[in-house]
Parts: structure tokens; C-alpha cells; sequence
């Protein structure tokens, strides 16, 4: 059975990953980013495929408010979640050096909310445990990621509805009038 085409209308934040297979680095040097840099910059409309990516792209809708500053800070303050800086900005190829104008060639889109002024101190704190587990789940499952009454009406909006549900049949529920 072939995979449902994907539904991305417009008008939704989308939060958009790609990994490699293995979850292997597929960036080793400098260089390697920079030439990525312009790759993205001559064609932003492509997609990653190939044998360097686990299959297709993942996305999942995310509402517009305190859930979209969440994720950004949660995909900002990756470099520091995996130890690799102590701080975000000193990640030269984060898209939190290209906002903060440390870095790079390829440009931002302004998001659907101004960032806090206090940005940088956001991002270097870890999300909590709670949030972070939702986002993965959004990313596991391609699930919206907002309130409860977003959720239900973006996932019907955009025929989500499946990933809401447990994977698997339901259980059966045991006879009770024997």
C-alpha cells in the first residue's frame, strides 16, 4: 500500500526535518555545510532525496503561538541539547547564528511571532521534559502540535485524524454478560 499524499495547505506554520540514515552525521566539515548553504540558496524549492536521507522528509502542523516559540526554541537549542556548544550562538550553522546574523548565506522567512527579547537565555535553557516529549511525539507521528481544540480542528482540516489515534487495533474489550 503506497503512502497518503501529503496535505500542507497554507496558512499553517509547518515544522519541516529530514535526517540521515542511521542518524549518521552527514555534515563533517566546514565545508560541507557551506556547500549545502549553496545548494539551498540556488534551489529552495527542493527536497533531500537519495540514499544520504531516511526516507522522506517528516513534517507536522504547529499552532501558531507559545506552541511555535517552543519548537523554534526547541530546534534552536539543539547544538546545545547534543552538547556540541554550551551556548546557541556558538553554533556557527544553526539558524540561530543566521538570526542573530553570525552566519551563513541562506536567508530566514520572519515567522508568524515576533521573538522575545530575550531570545538568546530562551534558547540556551532546555525546553521541559513535558514539551519535548509532545514535539517528539508531533515528530514521530506527523501530529499537530497546539492546544487541544487546535489540534482536533487542524487535524480534521488537514485528514490528521489517524495520527492522533495509537497505532495498532483497539483492544478488545472483554465480554461482560457471560
Amino acid at each position: 500500500m503506497g503512502r497518503p499524499k501529503r496535505i500542507a495547505l497554507g496558512g499553517y506554520v509547518y515544522h519541516v526535518l529530514n535526517r540521515a540514515n542511521g542518524r549518521l552525521r552527514i555534515f563533517k566539515k566546514g565545508g560541507d555545510f557551506e556547500a549545502f548553504e549553496q545548494i539551498l540558496s540556488a534551489s529552495p524549492g527542493t527536497v533531500g532525496i537519495g540514499h544520504q536521507y531516511q526516507g522522506r522528509y517528516k513534517s507536522f502542523p504547529v499552532q501558531d503561538n507559545a506552541y511555535y516559540l517552543t519548537v523554534m526554541r526547541y530546534v534552536e537549542g539543539n547544538p546545545v541539547r547534543a552538547g556540541i556548544v554550551e551556548q546557541a550562538g556558538d553554533r556557527r550553522w544553526s539558524s540561530f547564528a543566521v538570526r542573530e546574523g553570525r552566519a551563513s548565506k541562506v536567508g530566514l522567512a520572519e515567522g508568524p511571532l515576533a521573538l522575545p527579547g530575550d531570545w538568546e537565555g530562551l534558547v540556551d535553557r532546555q525546553v521541559d521534559a513535558g514539551a519535548a516529549e509532545q514535539i517528539g511525539r508531533s515528530m514521530k507521528r506527523g501530529c499537530p502540535l497546539g492546544d487541544g481544540d487546535w489540534i482536533a480542528k487542524t487535524a480534521k482540516e488537514l485528514n490528521l485524524e489517524s495520527t492522533l489515534r495509537g497505532k495498532g487495533r483497539p483492544k478488545k474489550v472483554p465480554d461482560t454478560f457471560s
